[in-house]
């Protein structure tokens, strides 16, 4: 019985916080990427060095900051066309992916995954994130639906009030 209950307030409270299993990076690992970026810029090889900066762009669209998030984003867009490769291409859009539903914009995170879903259909972490945006889609619509409905219950008693007042 008490599992069924923390079971429900643990589906609540994800409800509400968007509970995903999305892990979160911290200021630490970004620095120490940061650092390895630019150790690789100096003199190592184009591959060490693109390695060393897709993993600066996990790091920072895994943030908790959004300035990081949104240079973590900015940097993938950029290398998008630099790859032949559909795997680094699948990554890079994975990782956007990331980016654009840690910034709440569901939309082209979906979009993204939809890309990413095309290379690599059978893909679990792109099958598991386009869950969790088309969850946050649909909650979203619940939420504004409510909100709506509240406005509108508003008006209604409001204008009942009013007539009722008058006569």
């Amino acid at each position: 019985m008490d599992a069924k209950i923390g079971g429900l307030i643990e589906s609540i409270g994800n409800f509400f916080t968007g509970g995903d299993q999305i892990p979160w990076c911290d200021r630490d690992v970004i620095s120490g990427c940061e650092r390895e970026v630019a150790v690789a810029s100096d003199g190592d090889s184009d591959e060490r060095k693109n390695e060393s900066i897709m993993r600066l762009s996990w790091a920072l669209v895994h943030s908790r900051e959004k300035e990081d998030i949104q240079r973590g984003v900015a940097m993938l867009e950029t290398s998008l066309g630099n790859d032949k490769s559909p795997l680094h291409l699948r990554e890079k859009l994975y990782l956007l992916a990331v980016g654009y539903y840690r910034t709440n914009d569901y939309t082209k995170s979906r979009q993204l995954l939809e890309q990413c879903l095309e290379i690599a259909p059978d893909w679990r972490q792109a099958l598991s994130l386009k869950k969790a945006v088309e969850d946050r889609i649909a909650k979203d619509g619940v939420i504004g639906i409510g909100i709506t409905a509240t406005v509108v219950g508003l008006l209604v008693g409001g204008v009942a009030t009013a007539l009722a007042r008058r006569n």
